[in-house]
C-alpha cells in the first residue's frame, strides 16, 4: 500500500512537473477560491467600498497539500469607501506559485455606487494594474538534461491589463459580474520562439441570498459561475448557516477543480470574532484520482474592519 501512495505521488508530482513547463509556453487562469463569497474583491472591483469602511482582507490557499511542487496562492485585498461613499478604492494583490513558476500580480480597484432602490445599491467596477511572471527553467530536473525547453529563465517583468465587474447588493442578498483580465498577454521566449497566449479572460458571475430560519439561525446558499476561454464551465454550489451572528458553518460543491483536475467537495467556517475581526478556514478535497492520494485542499482567511466610534457597526454583513 505504501508502494502504491509513494507511486501514486511520483506520478502526480511528474504531472504537475509537465503541467508547469507547459503552463510556461500556454495559458494561465485567474486563482479559484472556496471563500469566494468572502473574497469577492480579488476577481471583481465592483466590490470595494461595500464593507463601508476601510478593511483588509488576508487569504492564503495550498491545493494539493503533500505533493512537491502543489499550487499556492496568497492574496491581499484592501478596499475603503471616499466620504461621499459612492466611490470605492481598493489594492488586490495575489502572488500564485504552481512549481517553480510565479506570477505575482498587483491592480488597484475602483468601483461607483448607484442606488436602485431603498435598501439595494448597484456598484460598477474598474481595476488595473499588472502581473509580473517568472520560470527559472534551468531549476527543473527533467529526463533529458540537454532539452532545451529548460534552459535559461522566463522572466515577463511587466503585463498590464484591466478589468470590468458589476455588483448589485442589499443586506439580505446580492449578485456579481466580473471580467478580471480583458486584455490577452501574450510573449515568445528562446530560441526556440516560443509564442503563448498567457492570459485569457474569465468571466465570473456570483449570487448569494441570506434566509432566516429562526430568532439565531440564517442559512445563506451561493453560487459562482466560472466560464474561460481556455477552461471548462464551472460551477461552484455553497450552502452555509449562520449561528448567533457569530459563527459561519457550510459544505460546497465546484464541478471541476483547478486545471480540470475534476470535481471536488468541501466544508467552510467563519468565526466572528468581534465587529472588526473575522476568521476563515475552508477545505475541499478533489474526488479525481488526486484526492485519493493527497491531503485535501486548505485556504485560511483573515478579515479586518477599521470601523470607528462614529461609523460603528449597526448590522451584520453577510458576504
Amino acid at each position: 500500500m505504501k508502494v502504491m501512495k509513494y507511486l501514486a505521488k511520483l506520478a502526480v508530482s511528474v504531472v504537475l512537473l509537465a503541467s508547469t513547463a507547459l503552463s510556461s509556453f500556454g495559458q494561465q487562469d485567474d486563482p479559484m477560491y472556496s471563500q469566494y463569497m468572502f473574497n469577492i474583491q480579488a476577481f471583481n472591483p465592483a466590490y470595494v467600498g461595500s464593507w463601508e469602511c476601510v478593511g483588509f482582507m488576508v487569504l492564503g490557499r495550498y491545493q494539493w497539500v503533500g505533493f512537491d511542487g502543489a499550487p499556492e496562492t496568497h492574496t491581499f485585498t484592501v478596499q475603503a469607501p471616499l466620504r461621499n461613499e459612492r466611490i470605492g478604492l481598493g489594492l488586490s494583490v495575489i502572488n500564485d506559485v504552481i512549481g517553480k513558476e510565479k506570477r505575482f500580480a498587483v491592480f488597484t480597484d475602483y468601483s461607483y455606487k448607484l442606488k436602485v432602490g431603498y435598501e439595494a445599491s448597484l456598484r460598477l467596477g474598474f481595476k488595473a494594474g499588472f502581473t509580473n511572471y517568472r520560470n527559472i527553467l534551468s531549476d527543473y530536473s527533467p529526463i533529458e538534461t540537454n532539452d532545451p525547453s529548460f534552459q535559461g529563465e522566463i522572466r515577463e517583468s511587466f503585463m498590464p491589463n484591466i478589468g470590468v465587474g458589476a455588483f448589485l447588493s442589499a443586506p439580505r442578498y446580492y449578485f456579481g459580474v466580473s471580467i478580471p483580465k480583458l486584455l490577452k498577454n501574450d510573449f515568445e521566449y528562446g530560441a526556440e520562439n516560443y509564442k503563448t497566449d498567457y492570459e485569457f479572460r474569465n468571466m465570473n458571475l456570483i449570487a448569494g441570498y441570506v434566509f432566516d430560519m429562526g430568532s439565531s439561525v440564517k442559512f445563506k446558499p451561493s453560487v459562482m459561475f466560472r466560464h474561460s476561454e481556455s477552461q471548462p464551465f464551472v460551477y461552484d454550489l455553497n450552502a452555509s448557516f449562520l449561528f448567533a451572528e457569530k459563527f459561519w458553518i457550510g459544505g460546497m460543491f465546484r464541478s471541476t477543480s483547478w486545471n480540470g483536475a475534476g470535481s471536488a467537495i468541501g466544508g467552510n467556517v467563519q468565526f466572528i470574532i468581534s465587529e472588526k475581526l473575522r476568521l476563515g478556514y475552508a477545505y475541499d478535497l478533489d474526488m479525481g484520482d488526486i484526492g485519493s492520494y493527497g491531503n485535501g485542499s486548505h485556504e485560511i482567511m483573515i478579515s479586518y474592519e477599521l470601523r470607528s466610534l462614529v461609523k460603528s457597526f449597526t448590522s451584520p454583513r453577510y458576504f
